[in-house]
């Protein structure tokens, strides 16, 4: 997030934790899971408006495929949104929601698609919630660390 923060000048990224504690720490790969969000915080910053804030949300709770405990991140934006065709298609390789956009000016369509994968590969899930004029907010759920009591 403080990376996101030097990039974002005078907007606001704000941090929302559920009442977890002690903090959550989920099972992965600190590196790529630190890739992840930033990549879904540049989209966010890419997408939305200035000056629309951005929230990251952190809590824990039971799996949506199953009872067992997770780590939940969501990312939120308060730009143009999805409509339901570019949800469905947003982790795909080389999708882009923009057509206009090309790789000189806007990316290679692998960044949705990366998040996806290294998410997959550390055993959790992404899904992105559709709002078209209200933003877009994806969820992410990954395995949540035994504690050790």
């Amino acid at each position: 997030m403080d990376d996101a923060r030097r990039l974002a000048g005078d907007r606001r990224i704000e941090l929302q934790v559920g009442n977890t504690d002690p903090p959550p720490i989920a099972i992965g790969d600190e590196g790529r899971l630190r890739q992840v969000l930033s990549n879904l915080l540049a989209n966010a910053l890419k997408y939305a408006p200035a000056p629309t804030p951005i929230e990251v949300q952190v809590d824990t709770g039971p799996s949506s495929r199953s009872d067992a405990r997770t780590v939940r991140i969501a990312v939120v934006d308060h730009g143009p949104g999805l409509d339901e065709a570019q949800a469905a298609r947003v982790f795909e390789r080389f999708y882009r929601v923009d057509a206009a956009r090309n790789r000189h000016d806007g990316g290679t369509g692998l960044g949705l698609a990366i998040v996806a994968a290294i998410v997959r590969g550390s055993g959790g899930r992404v899904t992105v919630d559709d709002t078209p004029g209200h933003g877009a907010t994806f969820r992410i759920e990954l395995p949540l660390a035994p504690t050790g009591d």
